[in-house]
């Protein structure tokens, strides 16, 4: 998989909601989706990102994207129902989700991480995944083979100083992402997480300001794992952690 061989077309006729598909990693797994035939749908908070994106697929003649705004820290889950019906109602099928949207918080000591701090960080990168995951599962099951991809970190399964939120909401992530392979083990669905690794992203800049971004890999770079993970490849990868590096 970390070698997986990008076919064209290897998407055609997918359907495919990106979270935090307006910049970094998000905005290059959906290009790259689109490159290969799918539909995308771009979900993110910031219009003019998202719009961006949107622009780009329809001048390079890939199928035409769907747009969402939604701001994840204050969407309720009518919003995440109402979401998968229009789905429904557009497309039938949810073939892929690959919920890529964080925030990193603030790396600071435990003792002195803020409570706002972490209800943020906990509201968008923990429960926003699992009542948007429990709107979508249902649309996905209408697929032949569905594919529901996380996003976690290096932090995520080992703690690290000062971490914080982050590192606690990865740990969720993670949780959450294998009680779903579980239970769906039996049916069309899978369930995965990939670590994207050290990738030159907004993120990233934030949390090592000081480091040489040349040194990093670019989200192009890791495409071939986000590829791997929503073609029916896959269709036998379940519960998975998987390094993109």
């Amino acid at each position: 998989m970390f070698n997986h061989q990008i076919k064209e077309n290897s998407l055609e006729n997918k359907v495919i909601l990106v979270t935090g598909a307006g910049s970094g990693i998000g905005r290059q797994a959906a290009l790259t989706y689109a490159q290969l035939g799918a539909t995308v749908i771009l979900l993110g908070r910031t219009v003019e990102k998202l719009e961006s994106v949107y622009d780009e697929i329809l001048a390079k003649g890939y199928p035409e994207a769907a747009i969402v705004p939604l701001d994840m820290k204050g969407a309720s889950k009518q919003n995440y129902i109402d979401m998968a019906n229009t789905i429904i109602d557009q497309f039938g099928k949810l073939d892929g989700a690959l919920l890529n949207a964080s925030v990193l918080g603030e790396l600071t000591p435990f003792s002195t991480i803020h409570e706002q701090i972490f209800d943020d960080v906990m509201q968008i990168n923990v429960k926003a995944q699992f009542l948007l995951s429990q709107a979508l599962i249902p649309v996905m099951l209408k697929s032949s083979t569905p594919s529901l991809v996380f996003t976690s970190s290096g932090v995520g399964n080992k703690g690290r100083a000062y971490w914080g939120a982050y590192s606690m909401s990865k740990f969720a992530t993670e949780g959450m992402m294998e009680l779903i392979a579980d239970e769906y083990d039996n049916t069309n669905l899978r369930t995965n997480a990939i670590n994207p690794g050290a990738t030159k992203t907004p993120m990233r800049t934030k949390a090592y300001p000081a480091e040489d971004q040349d040194t990093l890999a670019k989200p192009l770079d890791i495409m071939p794992l986000y590829v791997y993970l929503m073609s029916d490849d896959s269709s036998s990868i379940n519960g998975k952690v998987i390094k993109a590096q």
